[in-house]
């Protein structure tokens, strides 16, 4: 089984997302695009581990050649290669190196915690300073920039979803 290819995406109100990094984690995994297995990318050059679980969105397609990015917030952290039914809340637009690189934040849909976060107006700021100071840090080591852009609400992460899989439905 292909986790790129052969899960279905889920729709722009319920994301279907493969976790590939666990929150705390300095190991960077990727999903490898040719045997659609989770593979080590790198070990985080920082000494900052991930503050927060991270995955994509199956059958999508990003600016950057990648599948649509989602930053989840979590409560416990997930573990990698598992799938993860989310509500997406918010978009993160950001740069990497040049290119267009943003991330959906979203929640599980099945943990209650999480229930009364449904828009960007309702995630913590102290939670949004954290996702931004950490992609704007991560990369500095490797003499690469991250530019985070700013943060838009619901509607616009749910638009990157239907971007996301018209570009991998036309790639196809």
């Amino acid at each position: 089984m292909n986790l790129l290819h052969d899960i279905d995406p889920g729709t722009k109100d319920e994301m279907n997302v493969i976790v590939e990094i666990n929150k705390g984690s300095h190991n960077k995994y990727e999903i490898d695009k040719k045997t659609g297995l989770i593979a080590l990318d790198r070990v985080a050059y920082t000494g900052q581990d991930f503050p927060f679980d991270y995955g994509f969105v199956p059958q999508t397609l990003w600016e950057d050649g990648d599948a649509l990015d989602v930053i989840i917030l979590t409560t416990y952290p997930l573990m990698p290669g598992i799938l993860v039914r989310v509500r997406p809340v918010a978009l993160m637009n950001m740069i990497d190196s040049g290119e267009g690189d943003d991330k959906i934040i979203a929640v599980p849909v099945d943990d209650p915690r999480w229930k009364e976060v449904q828009d960007l107006v309702d995630v913590n700021t102290h939670t949004l300073k954290v996702i931004e100071h950490f992609y704007s840090t991560y990369k500095k080591l490797q003499n690469k920039e991250v530019v985070v852009k700013g943060f838009e609400g619901k509607a616009a992460a749910e638009a990157a979803f239907e971007k996301g899989r018209e570009a991998y439905l036309k790639g196809k």
